[in-house]
């Protein structure tokens, strides 16, 4: 294990017999193993966290630091042409030698010659995104020798990608930053964890400690994905304004963007209030009068109202522009407190979990059974 966060620390004891405490640590952390080990063996990984992939943050530095301190890093290439993804893949093997993912968007026009940069460089897993991929884009990547993990939004999407072959499954709920679904990930967690035990499924979406974390696994999760937790890391390379920008936030702050005409839709997204989101609406409200007004055809209008965020998570990740900026953050931002280290943080999430069930196991023996018949009620037991 590594930076401190796996069993063999607890194992090895610096040479001394284990103590009662020891013994207790090893059997919490053996509770863990158990529930994240599907996770932990399709990754290749020692915690089942995955960090998200997102875009100016999710670079080199991050999803190293996050895979040598146990977890699984992902690379978010984006809008990345192939040769920019290969010097990003080569850049990070130099800084890792665990393993790590490569996040790549179906609707990206040349799909098929990023999965062939990330079979060419012996990438392990490749994460797909951004839409149901084709059977052909999987079959590409599986032939290449790596295993691939997708995102659905309903259980008919999940049991059709595991149809279609797919190693495990990603479910993100509407807490998430950046581009959402309209469904909360508890809902999506009891609609598709008890009814899809045939790939690893984790779990997304405003998961911002280990206690949500241990209850996500608990219920049939294999892992789970972070991904603004991590944003303030020291490793991350956002501008100093954005980390800020995360510290001070509070979880209503994190809001979806909001569309006004339904003829004109906008993409869900979710990222920090700020003057640029109040001048979005601003700008919808002129685009749609002028269309009313004859000024503009309707393709026009979708067009400039899709236009005013071009540019703007750049602006604000690495630039720190911060005012006209997109502050693309989950509804978890509300506890990013302070800056830390990707070793801290995944020790946190794992501290946090291994408390939680050693709270549960200190409760059970004050913990009376209910019969069947105080459960159902005595005419419900007598049906």
């Amino acid at each position: 294990m590594t930076e401190g966060l796996g069993a063999a620390d607890f194992t090895a004891c610096g040479g001394r017999a284990p103590s009662g405490r020891d013994l207790e640590h090893q059997r919490l952390f053996g509770e863990l193993d158990r529930l994240w080990a599907r996770g932990r063996d399709v990754l290749g990984c020692d915690l089942a966290i995955m960090g998200g992939a997102m875009t100016w943050v999710s670079e080199r530095n991050l999803v190293a630091a996050i895979s040598n301190a146990g977890g699984f890093g992902v690379v978010a290439s984006g809008s990345m042409s192939p040769e920019l993804l290969a010097g990003e893949i080569r850049a990070t093997q130099a800084m890792t030698a665990r393993p790590f993912g490569v996040n790549l968007i179906t609707l990206h026009p040349q799909l098929f010659e990023l999965i062939d940069v990330c079979t060419g460089h012996h990438v392990g897993h490749v994460v797909l995104a951004g839409g149901l991929p084709t059977t052909a884009a999987i079959d590409r990547i599986k032939r290449g020798g790596a295993r691939v993990v997708c995102f659905a939004p309903a259980l008919g999407y999940a049991r059709k990608l595991v149809r279609m072959g797919v190693d495990a499954i990603i479910i993100e709920g509407s807490e998430a930053g950046g581009h959402i679904g309209p469904v909360s990930t508890g809902v999506l967690a009891q609609e598709i964890l008890p009814h899809l035990a045939g790939v690893p499924v984790f779990v997304a979406g405003g998961i911002g400690r280990g206690e949500a974390m241990l209850a996500y696994l608990e219920m049939g999760a294999s892992g789970v994905q972070l991904g603004t937790r991590f944003v303030c890391a020291r490793e991350s390379i956002a501008h100093s304004r954005f980390k800020q920008a995360f510290i001070r936030a509070a979880a209503r702050d994190a809001v979806a963007s909001v569309q006004l005409d339904p003829r004109f839709p906008v993409i869900p997204v979710r990222a920090l209030a700020n003057p640029a989101t109040e001048r979005f609406i601003a700008v919808q409200r002129r685009v749609i009068d002028r269309f009313s007004r004859g000024e503009l055809s309707q393709k026009a209008a979708q067009l400039e109202i899709e236009h005013f965020w071009a540019g703007a998570l750049r602006r604000a990740v690495i630039d720190g522009d911060v005012e006209e900026g997109s502050l693309m953050a989950g509804q978890s931002v509300g506890f990013v407190t302070r800056e830390q280290s990707t070793a801290e943080i995944l020790e946190e999430l794992v501290s946090q979990a291994l408390a939680a069930v050693a709270a549960r196991g200190e409760r059970a023996p004050n913990r009376l059974i209910p019969s069947e018949s105080a459960l159902l009620g005595s005419q419900g037991a007598q049906r």
